[in-house]
């Protein structure tokens, strides 16, 4: 148990990171990304090939699992898209917005009732963010990208939760990953149409930069989270996950001295944001200590 849970923290402080590293990357989104999953990919399918543990799926299914890797795909380009245009800490903050973009897509989605309790809750987060927007006015364009950064992944949270129910979390990882490559490959040329760039090849830093990003943020961080599974609930990783901002934030203060260019709004909104954490965190835990109690006893 005290392996799993050294293994769940640093995770969590591994994906902390993925938000610095993308600050540091010189490259523009669009190409961050692409060369993220380039990277990833190939690592993955050497790594799982070699581990036996790639399997042939149906073309159907490719489909599916397709579509939700270029969703989160999408997620990470408006993602880095938000740090480049304001700061790391503005970056992470919207993604709070996720607690309200999951609780509408997810009944949409999977056709049962609203929860209002969640809609209530994800308020104070919209709220925070309100006011981040309202006083941090040069950082607008970065909400605006992080606003959509955080309803993409959302919607890839409700998607994948429904594809692990029918495949094993390796396989959708890979085909997600790789198909969402393929799409973003094809839409590279009018990205960079659009949003043109001086080079298409990293520089020295740019690729070790991207090579921890792939290797440690992504494959690492990912191999570390299955293995606390085994031994520890989805709450408490969810919990710890919550984390995640705020060990980007602090990183953020330190190397990059963000605290510096926020205002006063930023600190309120974030107290409003971790508000409606907390809240939620303990509604959670008192629902599964409810289920739990509730729960029949398991015979010997």
């Amino acid at each position: 148990m005290k392996r799993a849970l050294l293994q769940l923290h640093l995770s969590v402080f591994l994906a902390g990171f993925t938000g610095i590293l993308g600050k540091l990357i010189t490259l523009n989104e669009g190409m961050l990304v692409w060369y993220r999953l380039l990277i990833t990919v190939i690592s993955m399918y050497i790594l799982y090939r070699w581990q036996g543990m790639l399997k042939k799926l149906p073309a159907k299914a490719l489909l599916q699992i397709g579509g939700t890797g270029f969703i989160v795909a999408l997620h990470w380009i408006f993602f880095y898209g938000s740090i480049k245009y304001a700061n790391v800490s503005i970056g992470v903050v919207c993604l709070s917005l996720m607690s309200l973009f999951t609780a509408i897509f997810d009944p949409l989605i999977t056709k049962k009732k609203f929860d209002r309790t969640e809609l209530l809750l994800s308020l104070l987060t919209v709220f925070g963010i309100l006011l981040i927007f309202h006083f941090d006015t040069q950082y607008r364009t970065g909400i605006i990208l992080g606003i959509f950064s955080a309803m993409f992944a959302a919607l890839f949270t409700v998607l994948n939760k429904k594809l692990v129910v029918m495949h094993d979390a390796v396989n959708i990882t890979f085909y997600e990953l790789g198909i969402g490559f393929l799409g973003l490959t094809l839409l590279m040329p009018f990205y960079l149409y659009a949003f043109p760039v001086t080079s298409l090849l990293p520089s020295l830093p740019d690729f070790g930069y991207l090579l921890i990003l792939a290797w440690f943020c992504t494959i690492l961080m990912y191999m570390l989270m299955v293995n606390a599974l085994r031994k520890i609930s989805p709450f408490t990783v969810n919990l710890c996950f919550s984390l995640e901002p705020l060990y980007s934030i602090i990183l953020a203060f330190v190397i990059f001295r963000e605290n510096d260019f926020l205002q006063g709004g930023f600190y309120a909104g974030l107290a409003l944001i971790l508000l409606s954490v907390a809240l939620q965190m303990v509604r959670i835990y008192r629902q599964s200590r409810s289920s739990t109690s509730h729960a029949p006893s398991r015979p010997d």
